[in-house]
């Protein structure tokens, strides 16, 4: 199983009909720039935006991401 890096942005993901922000995490692959977002800013948002990349990998593999950025060690 190939290992693939991705880089992790938190943002605002999108704007309830009362104005509030949500935020989240986006997860950019380094190979091929597929972005996948989700909900929060911790570990476990991180972790889920990585596996939805496995998940909705454009190139159809099975590969393992992952991202470089200290983030998902809580």
């Amino acid at each position: 199983m190939a290992e693939k890096e991705c880089v992790i942005e938190h943002d605002v993901l999108l704007e309830t009909n009362d104005g509030r922000d949500v935020v989240g995490v986006k997860a950019t692959c380094m190979c091929c720039d597929s972005v996948t977002e989700a909900f929060g800013s911790g570990a476990k948002s991180v972790r889920r935006a990585l596996a939805r990349m496995r998940e909705e990998c454009p190139e159809g593999e099975a590969s393992f991401f992952f991202a470089d950025d200290g983030s998902d060690n809580d």
